[in-house]
């Protein structure tokens, strides 16, 4: 299996498309551009950009961004063996080499020091310097940046600098309409519309408590956790309060008022 082959995604992700998104990202796609995905946490960033990928027939390579990730973790560093040293290709270096996708998942966790090694791969240069080795990259002509964060959380101390937003285009997320997204609870996780609906129901409610005690409001990804335990013969009250409330609270009354609209919705 070469290189390209291992990266690319052989089955169809579902993905749920809720305005024109898939057509701008190929739009984007065929001229080149780097794209930045931006939205709340699990409303479906990750999953887009491999049912894209998926679609483009292209491999893709994703990397979680943390705060301790170097330039080296990205860009490649030198290691020690039986024979002295080597030198292995980070992720970003192997997809500018292969012609992937590369995908920077919340990016701002990234310390800036070290999303500053993206830049030249993101204007007309296309280029990837290696320092430490001494060579410069030429990308693929299908290599592709991609990157995504969660405005949600930005701050001060963690937000992209306007020098690195600027060398993207942008596509905004956002949580589903509750149609399209009972639609999406069913078809991930095989439960009947109907209980969907009740979960897409509970989800509402916790996202109208952002900022009114919650960070974040309840996402897809766990409307489709619950789903799944009730799926799996959990009873749907228990199901939905382990799977909705208590992952994204410790506060006593959220909890509680969740916990009261879950008895409303399921009597």
């Amino acid at each position: 299996m070469t290189d390209k082959e291992q990266y690319k995604i052989s089955e169809e992700p579902f993905y749920q498309p809720q305005f024109d998104e898939v057509e701008l990202y190929e739009a984007a796609y065929a001229a080149r551009l780097p794209v930045m995905v931006k939205g709340p946490t699990g409303c479906g960033k990750s999953r887009f950009i491999e049912h894209m990928a998926w679609k483009l027939g292209k491999p893709l390579i994703t990397v979680a961004c943390n705060e301790d990730m170097t330039a080296s973790d990205l860009v490649g560093r030198y290691l020690l063996d039986a024979n002295g040293t080597r030198w292995l290709d980070g992720p970003l270096t192997t997809a500018a080499r292969i012609g992937a996708i590369c995908y920077l998942d919340e990016v701002v966790e990234a310390r800036q020091d070290t999303t500053v090694v993206i830049h030249p791969l993101t204007d007309h240069r296309r280029t990837l310097p290696l320092d430490k080795k001494g060579e410069l990259i030429e990308a693929h002509d299908d290599f592709q940046l991609v990157i995504s964060y969660n405005p949600g959380y930005q701050s001060l101390m963690k937000d992209l600098k306007q020098s690195t937003k600027q060398r993207f285009a942008g596509l905004e997320f956002d949580y589903p309409s509750e149609a399209v997204e009972t639609g999406i609870v069913a078809k991930e996780t095989g439960i009947d519309e109907e209980l969907a609906a009740k979960l897409v129901q509970i989800g509402g409610t916790a996202r109208n408590l952002k900022g009114h005690g919650l960070d974040e409001g309840i996402s897809t990804r766990l409307l489709t956790y619950a789903a799944a335990l009730i799926k799996g013969g959990i009873e749907p009250k228990s199901a939905c309060r382990m799977a909705l409330v208590r992952p994204i609270t410790d506060d006593a009354d959220i909890r509680d008022t969740l916990d009261h609209a879950i008895d409303a919705v399921f009597g």
